[in-house]
């Protein structure tokens, strides 16, 4: 009910100016071309770990089907083309037929599946709604601001998009296609931690998906605050007549004494915090108990996510270090939900929000100061990410069962069998 409470206001709030909200967007993929079709599978693959192999063949062969048709009809007619409306249709299908032929505890792991497809692709909609507000009601942005406090690290994304330009096109195409398949990384390691539902008959109390979806959710909110575009709009040649300079990548900014700066009513406002990093730390952090392939996937996508954001001129340095703080605080707030609050997890959820909190303040407030003395304001800015990732690792490796040693099982086994004898 939270969650529909929140898309609701998403909805009113996104129709007083003039916008489509996520309820809208949603059922408008319902006959016309969704924006994203990966994106609608993706949700349709979660939905499914809840379904048999039967089952799954079934609904993916439905899928496709209707997507055929569509495909067909919007040909005839010259409508705009594009795929994922029989995975929303289907869907929703088994959501009804999880209603009306499915009973018990049957009916609501079916439920449960289809809701967790559902709402990623609302989180993914309601996202988008956040980024339009943003454009529309921050006609001033910080990315003056910013951009002096990044030189505390040295402009990476100046350093990182000269890089790129320098081994273009085999970076940009890697990094771009990490970069926008992020959902698909995601559910990739989403489907690994929720295999074993569909056997079990119920899911785990805290998976990736959760912190996702809070992120998407609650992250953007923040681009309210601290509305700022980025490098290559602020900076260089996509943001036209309303760049202070073309400098990016080459020329990375003086320092002066920043200014808010108004900017365009189409480009979103959405680098504080950077939320690719976010969502590439919790995979990340939920692909370090796969396999080895998952534990790889996680490392390598961590990795390129990075190096695309501040290549592609999308980040600030600074954008990452907050993103990476905000990602923690967010993954430890979802994980206390499920296994219950307790003092490491409030202690640790108020260093992350302050440390985060700090960490905007600065940006704001200290860009001069951080500008001028690097040295100093570097390594504090590493120091203060640092100190929530070794909080975030003590913090967990305490909550997790311990694996006991071979020999203490060897040892009980032993007990066990003379009490037996």
């Amino acid at each position: 009910m939270a969650i529909l409470g929140f898309l609701v206001t998403m909805e009113l709030f996104a129709r007083r100016y003039g916008l489509a909200g996520p309820i809208t967007s949603q059922a408008r993929e319902m006959i016309f071309a969704p924006r994203s079709g990966q994106l609608l599978y993706a949700g349709l693959t979660l939905m499914m770990v809840v379904l048999t192999w039967r089952q799954r063949f079934i609904v993916v062969s439905a899928a496709i089907g209707i997507d055929i048709a569509f495909w067909l009809v919007r040909s005839m007619v010259g409508a705009e083309m594009n795929y994922g409306n029989g995975a929303l249709w289907v869907i929703f299908g088994c959501a009804i037929f999880a209603l009306t032929r499915r009973t018990g505890r049957e009916r609501v792991l079916m439920l449960k599946g289809a809701g967790l497809g559902l709402l990623l692709v609302a989180g993914h909609k309601t996202g988008a709604t956040w980024l339009l507000i943003t454009s529309e009601t921050r006609p001033t942005v910080l990315d003056q601001y910013v951009a002096t406090a990044d030189h505390a690290l040295g402009d990476p994304s100046w350093a990182a998009g000269r890089l790129v330009a320098a081994t273009d096109p085999i970076s940009s195409h890697v990094l771009g296609t990490v970069y926008g398949q992020l959902p698909l990384a995601a559910a990739i390691v989403a489907l690994y931690q929720l295999r074993n539902v569909v056997v079990e008959r119920r899911f785990p109390g805290h998976h990736l998906v959760r912190t996702f979806l809070a992120i998407g959710l609650l992250g953007p909110s923040i681009y309210m605050l601290f509305p700022v575009v980025g490098p290559v709009f602020a900076y260089g040649p996509d943001g036209g007549s309303w760049a202070v300079a073309d400098l990016w990548p080459n020329t990375p900014p003086p320092i002066d004494t920043p200014l808010p700066m108004r900017f365009d009513e189409i480009t979103p406002r959405n680098c504080m915090p950077s939320l690719h990093t976010a969502w590439a730390t919790i995979i990340f952090v939920h692909s370090r108990k796969g396999s080895r392939f998952i534990r790889f996937a996680g490392t390598f996508w961590l990795i390129a996510t990075l190096a695309a954001t501040l290549g592609f001129g999308y980040h600030y340095g600074v954008d990452l270090v907050a993103g990476v703080v905000f990602a923690l605080t967010i993954e430890t707030a979802t994980r206390s939900l499920d296994r219950g609050w307790d003092w490491q997890g409030i202690r640790l959820v108020i260093h992350g929000t302050t440390v985060f909190a700090v960490l905007l303040v600065a940006y704001r407030y200290l860009p001069t100061e951080m500008a001028e003395y690097p040295w100093v304001f570097g390594p504090l800015l590493i120091l203060a990410m640092a100190s929530v990732v070794y909080a975030y690792v003590q913090t967990t490796n305490a909550w997790d069962p311990k694996a006991a040693p071979a020999e203490h099982l060897h040892a009980v086994r032993q007990e066990v069998r003379r009490g037996s004898s």
